[in-house]
C-alpha cells in the first residue's frame, strides 16, 4: 500500500482524533492505584473516548477484545483488560487509540503504580526519551530508518534493549498504514520523510534481552526472560519544521 499524504482537512481531523486519544491515555494514567483492575482501567478508558463521541479505535480490530491494551511488567505490548489486579510497585503501559471523523490518533506511555524500584524508573524514563531522541530526525529529507536508528542508539547507551519483533507505523484513516517504523537499523535507508506524512512513533525497550515470546491468548507479548518491559508512543506530523506531537497535550 502507498504512503497517505494527507490534506490539511485530514490534518484537522487527525488533531481531533488525537486530542482525544491523549486524553483517553490521561484518564489511564491518572487511574492507575494499587488494587484497581485492568478492567476497570479499560472501562474508563472507553467512557471518556465515547463520551467525547469517538469509538475506541482498538476494540474489535482483529478481534482484539479490549478498548486498549494494558500491559503490566513483563508484558510488552496487547496486554489484554481483565481481572489482573494493578499492585504498588508494578509498572504499567497503556495503549489507546480514538476515532472520530473516520480518523484516529495512537498512543502509549508506561506509567508507574505507587512507589517502584530506582531500576524500573530508569527503564520508563529511558523509554520515554528514546522517543524524543528518535523524533529528531523526524523531518523532511530524512528516511524512516533515521528515526529508529536514534531510538536504539539512545536505548543501548543506556544498557537496555530495543524491541525487534513489533515496531511503529503509519496512521491515519486506518490504525496501521504504510509506512513502517522500527526502532532499531542502521540510518538512511527506508522511505523519505515529506510533509504531510503521520506516523506513529513507539519505542518499546525491554530490560534484559529483546527476544520476546506471545502468550496462549496469542495477543499478550511478554519479555522472553521475564524482565520488566516500557512503551512509549505517540502520534506525530511531519511539517516543514519540527514534528508536531499530535497526541502529546496530557503528556507534560
Amino acid at each position: 500500500m502507498p504512503i497517505v499524504i494527507k490534506s490539511e482537512r485530514d490534518i484537522e481531523l487527525m488533531r481531533q482524533a488525537c486530542r482525544i486519544t491523549a486524553g483517553a491515555r490521561t484518564i489511564a494514567r491518572q487511574g492507575i492505584r494499587d488494587g484497581v483492575t485492568t478492567h476497570e482501567l479499560d472501562r474508563e478508558i472507553r467512557r471518556y473516548i465515547v463520551k467525547n463521541g469517538a469509538s475506541p479505535t482498538f476494540y474489535h480490530y482483529a478481534g482484539f477484545p479490549g478498548n486498549a491494551c494494558i500491559s503490566v511488567n513483563e508484558e510488552v505490548i496487547h496486554g489484554i483488560p481483565g481481572p489482573r489486579v494493578i499492585h504498588s510497585g508494578d509498572i504499567v503501559s497503556v495503549d489507546v487509540g480514538a476515532k472520530i471523523h473516520g480518523f484516529t490518533g495512537d498512543c502509549a506511555g508506561t506509567y508507574p503504580c505507587g512507589e517502584i524500584t530506582p531500576e524500573a524508573a530508569d527503564l520508563i524514563a529511558v523509554t520515554r526519551q528514546s522517543f524524543f531522541e528518535g523524533i529528531r530526525f523526524a523531518r523532511v529529507g530524512y528516511r524512516i530508518s533515521d528515526i529508529g536508528h536514534a531510538v536504539q542508539q539512545y536505548v543501548e547507551s543506556h544498557g537496555y534493549s530495543v524491541v525487534r519483533a513489533y515496531v511503529g507505523h503509519g496512521v491515519g484513516a486506518e490504525l496501521h498504514e504504510e509506512p513502517e517504523v522500527p526502532n532499531y537499523g542502521e540510518p538512511g535507508h527506508g522511505p523519505r520523510l515529506v510533509k504531510g506524512m503521520t506516523l506513529a512513533v513507539e519505542p518499546m525497550v525491554n530490560a534484559g534481552t529483546f527476544d520476546i515470546r506471545v502468550l496462549s491468548n496469542d495477543w499478550t507479548v511478554v519479555t522472553a526472560d521475564g524482565k520488566l518491559s516500557a512503551h512509549y508512543e505517540n502520534t506525530i506530523l511531519i511539517t516543514d519544521g519540527e514534528p508536531e506531537i499530535l497526541t502529546m497535550a496530557d503528556d507534560i
